[in-house]
């Protein structure tokens, strides 16, 4: 982790682990981390939802701190499969 500039705050480094083709799957693995008590989110630009197609070939991130990449796989490994 660094510490943020002027702040009392630490950031911490973010890793996307999977990316999916659908909004389905990627949400399905975050609950299943959040279950997990991993801190996570997903990712995709679609254009405010203008262009939902943009999922298809850029696909959606799933990402979570540098720090749980390895508990986060194995709870992932555990059933849900990746898309990509």
């Amino acid at each position: 982790m660094t510490k943020a500039p002027h702040s009392d705050e630490t950031e911490a480094r973010l890793v996307t682990i999977q990316t999916f083709l659908n909004e389905f799957d990627a949400n399905l693995a975050r609950s299943a981390l959040q279950d997990a008590g991993i801190a996570c989110m997903i990712s995709h630009d679609d254009c405010g939802g203008m262009r939902p197609h943009l999922d298809m070939t850029q696909g959606i991130k799933l990402i979570v701190r540098a720090e749980d990449v390895g508990e986060a796989t194995e709870v992932l490994a555990g059933g849900v499969q990746n898309a990509s």
